[in-house]
């Protein structure tokens, strides 16, 4: 917002993967930012974080529950499970304040990702809509984390979306 080649009133915010997380976060939040694309972004709610996803484990992940460099463990040893304290672990996920939601936000995500699943962008969707929240939602068949092979494609439609919401085009 300092910046002097900034419209204070104009900020958008782009994340991919875990900039997803902090995009979605930040939305929920912050009012100053109007606009925001998420690529490949790791938005699950925390019940789908600890049951379903981990890095790199293809479209139906083992989740790990044990071991001491897992936050899934530390935090269940502290916090408990999700299945033991429900209101702990949603009270921290930007998924239960999308009715706070500063502005529309705009979803990508390759078929083929092996580090996040698509799943977690479209069940984030499907809560935008049932929040009565702006959305729109991209995949990109049997591409990767990265988009690298419909990268112009997500870009373009990034530009567009930013252009319609921050700029009014």
């Amino acid at each position: 917002k300092q910046f002097p080649q900034a419209d204070p009133e104009r900020i958008g915010m782009w994340g991919h993967s875990l900039g997803g997380f902090l995009t979605l976060r930040a939305m929920v939040i912050s009012p100053d930012i109007k606009a925001g694309v998420i690529w490949a972004g790791v938005v699950g709610s925390y019940e789908d974080l600890f049951t379903r996803w981990r890095r790199g484990s293809g479209p139906t992940p083992t989740p790990v529950t044990s071991g001491t460099r897992s936050w899934r463990f530390r935090w269940t040893e502290e916090y408990g499970s999700y299945d033991a304290n429900p209101d702990f672990w949603n009270s921290l996920s930007a998924n239960s304040y999308l009715a706070d939601l500063s502005g529309p936000i705009q979803l990508h995500h390759g078929t083929a990702d092996r580090d996040v699943p698509l799943e977690f962008s479209e069940i984030l969707y499907q809560q935008l809509q049932e929040a009565g929240q702006v959305g729109e939602l991209y995949s990109y068949q049997d591409d990767d984390h990265n988009l690298s092979q419909q990268f112009s494609a997500a870009m373009f439609r990034t530009i567009q979306f930013y252009d319609r919401y921050l700029k009014g085009e």
